[in-house]
C-alpha cells in the first residue's frame, strides 16, 4: 500500500537526508517554456545590454486568498511585517517554521482589498495553504494553482494567469511603446494597469535586470497575444525573449538564493504539517544535493539572516518562528555572500571530462550547475574547517565567470580565499541527477551581493540591498 502523506514517507525511509540525497525525480526543471531562443550566453547578454521577455507563466505555484482574515493568515506566518501594507503593493513573503527555520519565499500581491496572490515556489505556497485550511481563519477562501507539470509529454497545459518581466536597460523604452506613450514609473514593488493590444493588464513594478522593469499578468487565454506584442514592440530596441535554460541563471548576479530546504522536516511541532503533505508533494520528491552531508536535517536549516532577510524580522506581530529568532543574535549568524570560482580550477571541473586516463568531476552544466532542488556544497577554509555552504552555482556570461551564492561565517571579510567542495562524496549520491565522479576542491574568491556592480548600485528590494520598505 502507497504512502499518503510526507511523514509516513519519512517513517518508513528512517532518514530525511537519505530521503532526499537520494531522490529518484530527476533533474529540477523549468517547464513549458522553450529551453533556447537565441542561445543563453545571448540571452544573458542582453538583460545587462538591452532588454528581455522572462516568462514566468509556468514554474511557479499561485495561491489566491481572499477575505477578511486573509491578512491574518499572511501576518500569523510571515517574519514580515503587514503594518504597512496598501492596496497595489507587492511584498516579498518570507514564513519560518518553529524552530526559526526560514521555510521558502515568495512575492505576495495585494490586488484588492481583501484579495491576494501569493506568487513562488511550492514550500511557501504549501505552508500558506496548511495554515490556511487548518488554523480556523472563518473568513478565508483559499486556493491554489500549481506551477506546470515538469515533464507535460505533449499534453495541454494551462495556469489561471500569464506572467511576463520586461526587464534590461532598454526595458522602459518597450514597455512606452507598447503604452503608446510615456508611463508613470512606479515606485519598487507598486502595482498599477496599462494599456498593451487594447488589453488591460495588471503591472508590478521591478528590476531585476538593474534597470527599471515591469511585471505583466492577466488571464492565461491572453497569453501568446501579449507576448507577441510584446516581442514585435521591443524588436527595435533588441529585445531578446529569455529561454529556460538561461532564465534562472540570472539570479546569480542579482544575489537570491532561490531553494534553501524547507525546515519542516524535524520535531513534533511540524508533525501535523508533514502528515498533512501529500506523498507526491515538493517537499517528500525534492533533491538534496551536494558535498556538505550530515545524519541530522536540521543542520540544513537556515536563518532569515544567513540568507540575507534578517531585515525582514519584525517583532511587531506574533508569528510562527518568533519565539526561537528572538533567541537568536543577528551578529552570530552566517551572512549571503557571492562566491567567484577561480578560473582554472572551473577549468579543471570542465576538462575532466576530456580526460580519458584522469579524475571525473562532478558535470557542472550551462549556465546552471545545480543538480538538486537544494544544493549544499561545502565551502571550507585553508585548514578544511567547514564556514559556509555554496547554494547556487552556474555561470556568467557578464562576468565572464563561475559564480555561486552562499553563506559563509559573519567573521570572514570579502576578498577571502575559501574553497568549495565540487561533488558529493563517495563516488556521489545515487540520485537520478548524479553521476559517478571524484571531489574537487575549486579556489573562490568572497565577493559582495549582488554581485554585478550595475545591479548592486540600481537594485532597489530588501534582500539585495537592505531596504525595508
Amino acid at each position: 500500500m502507497g504512502h499518503k502523506n510526507l511523514q509516513e514517507v519519512l517513517d518508513a525511509k528512517g532518514s530525511a537526508v537519505e530521503l532526499l540525497r537520494n531522490s529518484q525525480i530527476g533533474s529540477y526543471i523549468y517547464p513549458v517554456v522553450p529551453a533556447d531562443f537565441q542561445n543563453w550566453i545571448k540571452e544573458q547578454r542582453a538583460w545587462r545590454e538591452t532588454a528581455v521577455l522572462y516568462d514566468q507563466s509556468h514554474h511557479m505555484d499561485n495561491l489566491f486568498m481572499k477575505g477578511s482574515d486573509a491578512i491574518r493568515l499572511i501576518s500569523d506566518t510571515a517574519i514580515n511585517s503587514v503594518a504597512n501594507f496598501p492596496v497595489d503593493k507587492a511584498k516579498q513573503y518570507v514564513p519560518t517554521s518553529s524552530t526559526g527555520g526560514v521555510i521558502g519565499d515568495g512575492i505576495l500581491f495585494r490586488e484588492a482589498e481583501d484579495e491576494y496572490v501569493y506568487v513562488g515556489r511550492a514550500p511557501a505556497a504549501n505552508w500558506l495553504l496548511f495554515h490556511g485550511e487548518t488554523g480556523g481563519y472563518a473568513n478565508l477562501d483559499i486556493e491554489v494553482d500549481r506551477r506546470s507539470p515538469s515533464r507535460p509529454y505533449g499534453d495541454a497545459v494551462s495556469r489561471k494567469y500569464y506572467r511576463f518581466q520586461i526587464q534590461g536597460p532598454r526595458a522602459w523604452d518597450v514597455i512606452e511603446k507598447l503604452n503608446g506613450g510615456p508611463l508613470e514609473q512606479l515606485k519598487f514593488f507598486n502595482m498599477s494597469t496599462m494599456k498593451i493590444g487594447g488589453r488591460t493588464v495588471r503591472t508590478l513594478r521591478h528590476g531585476m535586470a538593474g534597470a527599471p522593469g515591469l511585471e505583466i499578468w492577466g488571464p492565461y487565454a491572453d497569453h501568446h497575444e501579449i507576448r507577441d506584442a510584446i516581442v514585435e514592440a521591443g524588436a527595435e530596441f533588441g529585445l531578446v525573449p529569455v529561454g529556460s535554460r538561461a532564465y534562472p541563471s540570472n539570479t546569480l548576479e542579482s544575489g537570491w538564493i532561490p531553494s534553501p530546504l524547507p525546515a519542516i522536516y524535524s520535531g513534533e511541532a511540524e508533525r501535523a504539517y508533514r502528515e498533512w503533505l501529500p506523498a507526491d508533494s515538493y517537499e517528500a520528491t525534492g533533491t538534496l544535493a551536494g558535498s556538505f552531508v550530515s545524519d541530522d536535517i536540521a543542520d540544513y536549516e537556515l536563518t532569515p539572516w544567513e540568507l540575507g532577510y534578517g531585515s525582514f524580522v519584525k517583532f511587531d506581530h506574533d508569528f510562527i518562528g518568533r519565539d526561537a529568532l528572538e533567541k537568536v543574535d543577528p551578529a552570530t549568524q552566517r551572512k549571503k555572500v557571492t562566491l567567484a570560482w577561480n578560473a582554472e580550477d572551473l577549468g579543471k571541473v570542465w576538462t575532466s571530462l576530456l580526460d580519458v586516463d584522469g579524475p571525473q568531476y562532478k558535470f557542472f552544466d550551462l549556465p546552471l550547475a545545480n543538480y538538486g532542488s537544494a544544493n549544499y556544497d561545502k565551502v571550507v577554509d585553508a585548514d578544511g574547517t567547514v564556514v559556509g555552504f555554496s547554494m547556487f552555482t552556474g555561470y556568467s556570461a557578464n562576468e565572464k565567470r563561475g559564480l555561486s551564492l552562499g553563506t559563509v561565517d559573519a567573521d570572514v571579510p570579502e576578498g577571502t580565499e575559501l574553497k568549495v567542495v565540487w561533488g558529493e562524496p563517495d563516488g556521489g549520491s545515487s540520485k537520478a541527477s548524479v553521476e559517478p565522479h571524484e571531489q574537487f576542491e575549486v579556489r573562490v574568491v568572497v565577493s559582495p551581493v549582488p554581485y554585478s556592480t550595475v545591479a548592486r548600485q540600481e537594485y532597489h528590494g530588501g534582500w539585495r540591498t537592505g531596504y525595508t520598505g
